[in-house]
């Protein structure tokens, strides 16, 4: 018999879409978030150095390298985010999911409310769910062929027990990339009803259609309101599980706490290949986004006529499955029938998450992606 802190937290999706995918080479892998381009490469000469050094393999320090403390401020700081003291204010963790977990549990005590996207990631959903906190979802809605947040039923999902604004940008599943006005609608949310911002930047500068950076804690009053999670995913170093909580002020200590507890130390060699990552000035990011830009465009192309809403930013987009007469899920077994991994999004928000199948453009090339259109007419058309 489970608990009762797991009654309303389900199984995740896509690792069942992976099973059922197996080896097979023909299957495009358009269901995990994962990427083929490599990670920069003097962050793996770094890393294959420091593998078998004596201060690489330590338990020590328990909240990671000041070195690499001093990168991710540094890192913040080029990208036009505020000055944070590193060694003060910054924790580093063994991947994004410690992180997100560390900082919930020191903004939210058991029955406080955190307001989410719908659809928002379910690894942030849920872990809203596991800290005892209560989700709240402010739905995305598709405008002008772009998704945008609806900013009245954002304030309308704020009351008396709200603790936290969770967003993550680019957003995954959708790729939302938010506006000025919503930013500004937010960070005005966050400072007449003292909340805090939890802003997850894993994807921050995977940009597309020239669109800039935009930091939210650089905004008026948010530097001190503004926990911030990051990592190396953007570096393309899935592998090496090392991320970050921006914790400011006195905050750093809870979260300290909290991570010596849950999380511990990230390995040692890793997290020095992540801090030559972030020291170098573009580390492949343009090239990278480009081929991304690419392999996003192949795909819109490739479901042409139908209810797709293109990427913004990130590393995947939305199908809305209802709209043409299919439930995700039904859609998801039958794309596999034709060599199609896709995640179906159901339990990743409220009812905007259930219309839609999710698919991961970042880790095909665009010769293969080509292949998708007509898979997934095939698949469409097996019922009528």
């Amino acid at each position: 018999m489970s608990v009762r802190r797991l009654e309303n937290i389900p199984g995740f999706n896509i690792d069942r879409v992976a099973a059922a995918a197996g080896d097979d080479p023909d299957v495009l892998r358009l269901e995990n978030l994962d990427t083929d381009i490599p990670p920069p490469a003097a962050a793996l000469d770094a890393t294959r150095a420091a593998i078998g050094e004596d201060d690489a393999n330590s338990w020590l320090p328990f909240t990671g390298r000041d070195d690499l403390k001093d990168a991710v401020a540094a890192f913040i700081e080029r990208r036009g985010g505020p000055r944070y003291d590193g060694r003060r204010e910054i924790v580093i963790t063994s991947g994004e999911g410690d992180a997100l977990l560390d900082a919930l549990f020191c903004l939210t005590d058991p029955g406080d409310e955190v307001v989410l996207t719908d659809p928002t990631y379910a690894g942030m959903l849920n872990r809203v769910r596991l800290v005892g906190a209560v989700p709240r979802l402010a739905p995305l809605r598709v405008v002008n062929g772009e998704w945008r947040l609806d900013l009245d039923l954002l304030r309308a999902a704020v009351g008396d027990r709200t603790r936290v604004v969770f967003v993550n940008n680019p957003s995954f599943p959708s790729g939302w990339v938010a506006s000025d006005e919503e930013w500004d609608a937010i960070a005005a949310l966050c400072r007449s009803h003292d909340l805090w911002l939890l802003y997850w930047a894993d994807f921050e500068s995977v940009l597309f259609d020239g669109r800039p950076l935009r930091h939210p804690a650089a905004l008026p009053g948010m530097r001190d309101r503004t926990v911030t999670v990051g990592s190396a995913l953007e570096k393309r170093m899935i592998g090496w599980r090392v991320g970050w909580v921006v914790s400011p002020g006195d905050l750093v200590n809870d979260v300290s706490r909290v991570h010596i507890y849950n999380g511990l130390v990230a390995s040692g060699f890793a997290q020095i290949g992540v801090r030559v990552a972030l020291d170098e000035p573009d580390s492949g990011q343009a090239a990278a986004n480009a081929e991304w830009e690419r392999r996003r465009d192949e795909t819109v192309r490739q479901l042409s006529g139908l209810p797709v809403v293109s990427a913004a930013g990130g590393w995947s987009l939305l199908l809305d499955t209802a709209a043409m007469g299919i439930d995700c899920a039904d859609l998801s077994e039958r794309l596999l029938k034709e060599q199609v991994a896709a995640t179906p999004i159901r339990g990743w928000g409220g009812e905007v998450a259930d219309r839609h199948i999710r698919f991961v453009f970042s880790n095909e090339p665009v010769e293969r992606i080509a292949l998708l259109g007509e898979r997934l007419r095939r698949a469409v058309g097996e019922n009528g």
